[in-house]
């Protein structure tokens, strides 16, 4: 199968060298040749026919503010159109959620405060409290969800590398719109999203890249893989 990392790839960045492990990690457990490509989002744009014939799955990688939002946005928007298997961690997680608060919300000038902190329509702002470098509890708040079902746990932990998130107050239009909330932290703030009647559409503001080793790879990312390959 052959994945594309949709990020503007740094070396010196330990979610992204996360990344590439998690995928060995997985691509050893599952004994599959995994490929793949960090895609830069200045790219996407000249090179987006390409891409979307080319690859399986699209994983929406931290790191932002991204290059070109633009080009990260019309590839989510495929992925989510076309059922492709796409996995947003962190960054990736801000994006789904613009992207969709753009297209399906209708809220066009839903904007990122990264981007443009006096924007008028923040769909994310800035944390109350940042969480880069924390691990916390994360509580899976449906049962019937892909997510629940992958952790097969209630409660989690996972460490997170962002000063961004969803702005409370666009909460409920989003799950109410298909973009559900099944993981939240104490305050009943999104951490996790899944869209509903997707294949695998998650996104998730932590890193769970950084949860995952050779002995043990994280479960989302294996699901994520197998999703992509079936």
């Amino acid at each position: 199968m052959k994945l594309a990392i949709i990020g503007d790839y740094d070396p010196l960045f330990r979610p992204h060298i996360a990344t590439n492990e998690a995928i060995s990690h997985v691509s050893n457990r599952l004994q599959i040749q995994v490929e793949f490509d960090w895609i830069a989002t200045s790219q996407i744009a000249e090179r987006f026919e390409m891409i979307t014939k080319t690859y399986n799955a699209f994983w929406i990688a931290p790191g932002s503010p991204y290059k070109s939002m633009e080009g990260a946005l019309s590839l989510i928007e495929y992925a989510r159109q076309n059922n492709i298997p796409t996995l947003g961690t962190c960054g990736g997680f801000q994006h789904m959620v613009i992207e969709f608060a753009r297209n399906v919300l209708n809220v066009k000038d839903a904007e990122h405060a990264e981007y443009d902190p006096y924007a008028s329509k923040l769909v994310i702002n800035p944390l109350s409290c940042a969480l880069a470098g924390q691990k916390l509890k994360i509580n899976l708040t449906d049962s019937a969800s892909l997510t629940y079902k992958i952790y097969g746990a209630s409660t989690i932990e996972e460490r997170y590398y962002c000063n961004f998130g969803l702005n409370p107050e666009y909460q409920p239009e989003l799950d109410g719109n298909g973009f559900k909330v099944v993981g939240t932290d104490t305050s009943n703030e999104a951490r996790i999203l899944e869209l509903k009647n997707h294949p695998f559409f998650i996104a998730t503001l932590f890193v769970p890249q950084d949860n995952s080793n050779a002995a043990y790879p994280h479960k989302l990312i294996m699901a994520f893989i197998e999703s992509a390959r079936s």
